[in-house]
């Protein structure tokens, strides 16, 4: 009887060795083995490889949304509001006009109409006394508040304050704004910000000679300061206070509820840059910085004091105007979402203030989004478009605000720095180039021409500009994402202002799911061919069979081992 049941302890795992021999797929056997069994038994035949998978359901948010007040054509038009003539804007989304002529008048010398419907306080800008005679006040208080978007609550699991980026993306983020009038939100049954609390921080103007005060009324729960990087300040103000923003050196930062006032009267014209020196490889990478211009001294220059996102400057000063036809503000940044998504993890300012300031180690930060004007691609082409016509001069004032260098690339055309970090180069050692790179923190002054003369412009069309560097053209590490943008001619605008793009679909691009990496990159090219496989059913089988029969065997092999042992 023992024998017999000693032959029958073999005859598992000899089932389950031969079951685990056939169901071993082909493609793992060794290539010798492949050899020996085409030589025995021939060339195997064929075998098609599994279907595509069916294209996912694409709802697509609209490119230019048609009833959003942004993108109407009560502000995309060219008016005159207060005697400020304002120009068209010929892309999708446009600033409020109203905001605009009352950052070039004062929010102080506006009428309560006007006012009203710009959404500020009548303090934000507050425009005083013509001191040189010139036609133009010189006297200019600007207001500016901290707002934390996209961060945590303690009554909601939802975001506050919400601003996206790209589709479905929101990082936190802390800005500089406009003093605002109202709440935060655009409605009380709405998240979502209101258009001027926005990434990035918007960009200052001034003029040589102005006696600029700046007031930073700090409602945030973290301590912050302002410095006036590259701009003409003194150290300290005439009260003695520090004037620098810097708490190591010069001044205690402005704690949650207080305030303080920067003075300066610059004295030299540039493009220049401004934010937080709070722990600034916090602070400034969380938002807090913005592009700072100091205008040539004109007669009757009446500036745009804030252009809050950045992009198109509606109202050019006199001195850009003498040179250019257009004049476009472009902020670059990047973001590491290990950092910007800590504020959406607390909302005890304790324990965000230790999560930021202690745990976040900046030496291992990485760049996982990258922004024009605080969006990414497809948004970019919403606001942030380089629109032209032929024959014309640009000016692009560029700062990069990111951690990380840029190797701007214009498609169809050569750019010539005029400037760089609000200093003039000599026009006789000035240069044509595709490429500029642009290190953090630096500013360039950028002229763009559009004469097709086979040198500067290659003629009308849809030219991408962008950073050369791969990352940059990505979010989190799918394309296209990152800040892509376009210089675009008028000719190649839709009558919303959308480019007429001739390419692949850019349906998917304005999907969340395309930017969860859950839509196949190529599927708009080639629906079909080019789809998620789907499933190999006859290879899940033997997978399955695989695991059936390896688990027999070592069960039986247990069993007869546990057997020898007891004998």
């Amino acid at each position: 009887m023992s024998g017999r049941n000693g032959r029958w302890s073999w005859i598992l795992p000899a089932v389950a060795l031969a079951g685990m021999l056939l169901c071993y797929p082909p493609a793992w056997y060794p290539q010798g083995l492949k050899l020996w069994l085409t030589s025995w038994f021939g060339t195997p035949s064929y075998r098609s490889p599994p279907h595509s998978m069916d294209m996912p359901a694409v709802n697509p948010e609209p490119f230019c949304p048609e009833g959003a007040v942004e993108s109407s054509a009560a502000w995309r038009a060219a008016q005159e509001i207060e005697g400020v003539s304002i120009r068209a804007t010929e892309g999708c989304f446009a600033d409020n006009p109203h905001a605009v002529a009352a950052f070039v008048r004062g929010t102080n010398r506006v009428s309560p109409e006007t006012l009203a419907l710009s959404g500020l306080t009548s303090d934000a800008v507050v425009k005083g006394e013509d001191l040189d005679g010139d036609g133009d006040p010189d006297e200019i208080h600007i207001r500016l508040e901290i707002v934390e978007l996209n961060g945590a609550s303690p009554e909601s699991s939802e975001l506050m304050t919400q601003f996206a980026i790209a589709p479905g993306i929101r990082p936190g983020f802390w800005v500089f704004a406009p003093k605002l009038a109202g709440m935060a939100t655009v409605n009380f049954e709405s998240l979502q910000a209101r258009g001027m609390l926005r990434l990035p921080s918007p960009a200052i103007r001034v003029e040589q000679g102005d006696r600029v005060r700046i007031t930073l009324e700090n409602g945030h729960y973290m301590p912050h300061t302002l410095h006036l990087h590259g701009a003409d300040h003194p150290f300290l103000d005439v009260t003695g206070e520090g004037n620098d923003g810097v708490p190591i050196a010069s001044e205690v930062p402005v704690m949650p509820g207080g305030a303080r006032t920067y003075e300066l009267t610059p004295r030299n014209s540039g493009t220049k840059f401004y934010h937080c020196h709070v722990q600034p490889h916090v602070h400034v990478m969380m938002g807090l910085q913005g592009l700072f211009i100091i205008e040539e001294n004109r007669p009757n220059n009446w500036l745009q004091t804030l252009n809050p996102g950045a992009g198109q400057v509606r109202v050019p000063s006199k001195a850009v105007t003498e040179r250019y036809d257009r004049e476009f503000d472009l902020h670059y940044s990047d973001i590491d979402q290990q950092l910007n998504e800590r504020i959406q993890r607390h909302n005890d300012p304790r324990t965000v203030t230790r999560s930021m300031h202690r745990e976040y180690d900046a030496t291992d930060a990485t760049a996982d989004y990258f922004t024009l004007n605080g969006r990414s691609f497809p948004y970019t082409f919403r606001e942030s478009l380089v629109v032209v016509k032929p024959d014309e001069s640009a000016l692009m004032r560029v700062l990069n605000g990111g951690r990380e260098g840029i190797s701007l690339h214009t498609h169809g055309h050569t750019v010539t720095v005029t400037h760089r970090d609000g200093v003039e180069v000599a026009p006789e050692v000035r240069e044509r180039r595709d490429v500029v790179w642009i290190a953090p923190a630096q500013r360039m002054d950028l002229a763009l021409a559009t004469t097709n003369d086979g040198h500067g412009a290659y003629g009308p069309g849809i030219w991408l500009f962008h950073d050369h560097g791969k990352k940059a053209v990505t979010t989190d590490g799918i394309g296209p994402g990152g800040h892509i943008s376009a210089i675009v001619y008028e000719e190649f605008l839709a009558e919303n202002g959308w480019p007429k793009t001739s390419g692949v679909s850019l349906e998917p691009y304005f999907t969340e799911d395309y930017y969860r990496k859950e839509l196949p990159v190529w599927q708009a090219y080639a629906p079909r061919l080019l789809s998620d496989a789907g499933y190999d059913l006859l290879a899940l089988l033997r997978l399955l069979g695989l695991a059936l029969f390896g688990g027999m065997f070592l069960a039986a092999a247990w069993s007869l081992f546990r057997r020898r042992r007891r004998v």
